[in-house]
């Protein structure tokens, strides 16, 4: 088990997570314009976003480019610069290093290397438009951006669907409507839903309601700004693994029972011959009556 202080006991450099305001320049922290000052190095994800919030606060550290296509050759770099004893700060565009941005290599990296690592309080999209929203705020599943293709996004939200805690979607104005559908396909059109867009700017604002209501307002209106989507947990959840080993269920009822809970017929296929120890093959056969 390795144990990591936060006070630096060694001639590496640190590396410092360093959240950026989500769009309100008013929370950046004095702690992070602090850090950003003293560190040798920022890797930012953008650097010419980071420029604009490094010139509001005066802040003159140099720069390096750290984003998820260069995110390998960056981290090499990044590594012996710390082992010589820089200090570095990663920052993203908004919000948390790591948390549907890049950092989470880095910090693999850093913890193998046994290089500190710091990470500071900041803004999170998810956490703020969660505790606004309405919906029940713990426990809470933080999912991020769904898959873009039909049948990943599928069989996700119908895994998902089946959760009963809150969960928190992130997604860009242009492809709302697609995933509020994806979402009352899966979920059902009558599950609660708070929509949050422009957090902390001007415009912000926050839409509550069902599934089927948001759908609606996406619908009527322009989309603008990154969107946050609380959507409320399962009322009625049941454990899919004591009804795929209910003894007095066939196979295909098995399958059966946890579709009609949600769950794609992929899904229910493979949870129900993991939960018998058979092969999906078998399971699958069953439900679709074929022999072998």
């Amino acid at each position: 088990m390795q144990t990591q202080s936060s006070f630096k006991t060694t001639t590496q450099g640190t590396l410092y997570l360093v959240p950026t305001p989500i769009g309100n320049l008013g929370d950046m922290t004095y702690r992070a314009i602090e850090t950003l000052k003293d560190v040798q190095l920022i890797a930012a994800e953008d650097t010419r976003n980071t420029q604009k919030l490094l010139n509001h606060f005066e802040i003159e550290t140099k720069q390096i480019s750290f984003h998820e296509h260069n995110t390998q050759q960056r981290i090499e770099t990044l590594i012996e610069k710390l082992e010589a004893g820089d200090d570095i700060a990663q920052v993203s565009d908004a919000g948390m290093p790591s948390i549907s941005d890049p950092g989470h290599e880095l910090v693999k990296a850093c913890i193998e290397a046994n290089i500190a690592v710091v990470p500071l309080p900041g803004a999170n999209a998810g956490i703020t438009a969660l505790i606004a929203s309405g919906i029940t705020p713990q426990p809470f599943t933080f999912f991020g951006f769904l898959p873009r293709k039909g049948k990943e996004l599928t069989e996700t939200v119908a895994q998902l669907a089946l959760k009963p805690e809150t969960t928190i979607f992130y997604e860009a104005p242009h492809r709302l409507k697609k995933t509020l559908q994806a979402l009352i396909n899966g979920f059902g059109g009558e599950r609660q839903v708070t929509l949050g867009r422009e957090l902390t700017k001007k415009f912000e604002e926050f839409i509550r309601g069902d599934l089927q209501e948001a759908l609606t307002w996406a619908t009527d209106n322009e989309m603008r700004g990154e969107f946050v989507i609380i959507v409320a947990g399962n009322p009625t959840p049941q454990n899919l693994s004591v009804v795929a080993t209910d003894p007095t269920l066939s196979l295909s009822e098995q399958v059966e029972a946890q579709i009609q809970q949600g769950a794609s017929p992929n899904v229910a296929i493979k949870t129900v011959a993991k939960a018998n120890d058979l092969k999906k093959q078998v399971v699958y056969n069953a439900y679709h009556d074929l022999t072998e």
